[in-house]
């Protein structure tokens, strides 16, 4: 596995920031590179960029049993994550931020959302959003059980997101379909510096 650090300056405090680049093959997929950094005005930085890309791409993946539940799942920050039968759509934002984990850790990470919004919504009384909330917290555990299956679907407009299975789906995204997803947050390297957008 290759490493190196590089240094740009922070785009919110100016300061030095060190990115980490690390450098790994993931079966199925081929040769990926995670980088990260973080200052300590507290702005962060992490993004996976596959370097094999194949493009614009969507993966579609079934979710039929427990055995799924570790399939390997890679988000960057220009991924869009989508569970339709929970209604789930996870598009990226400015502070989007890429993982590496597996389908019940993408469960999981819905879960705490679902889980944090119920709690909310019962401080503020709006016991028809728990209901729901409840509904959702409820089938995650159903998925997990291996009692309802769902699909998995990331698209990526820079290809830099999979679902690493031989039983995924791989297509590549319309020139329309790519335009229409949220692109997350960018980082341009222009002579040296590091601009965000």
């Amino acid at each position: 596995m290759t490493a190196f650090t590089t240094e740009i300056q922070c785009p919110i405090c100016e300061k030095v920031l060190k990115l980490r680049w690390e450098e790994e093959n993931i079966p199925f997929f081929g040769d990926i590179m995670y980088i990260s950094g973080s200052c300590e005005c507290g702005f962060r930085y992490a993004d996976v960029m596959f370097l094999e890309s194949k493009g614009a791409s969507r993966y579609t993946f079934d979710v039929l049993g427990e055995d799924d539940l570790n399939v390997r799942v890679v988000r960057s920050a220009s991924g869009t994550v989508r569970i339709p039968e929970l209604g789930v759509s996870i598009e990226p934002g400015p502070d989007a931020e890429s993982f590496v984990s597996n389908v019940e850790g993408v469960l999981e990470r819905v879960r705490s959302v679902v889980e944090m919004m119920e709690r909310w919504c019962e401080e503020e009384g709006d016991l028809k959003r728990v209901g729901r909330c409840r509904e959702l917290i409820k089938m995650i555990d159903e998925i997990e059980a291996g009692k309802k299956s769902v699909r998995l679907i990331i698209e990526d407009p820079y290809g830099n997101s999979a679902i690493i299975s031989e039983r995924a789906i791989y297509e590549p995204l319309t020139d329309e379909e790519m335009e229409a997803l949220s692109k997350g947050p960018k980082a341009l390297f222009n002579n040296g510096e590091f601009e965000t957008a």
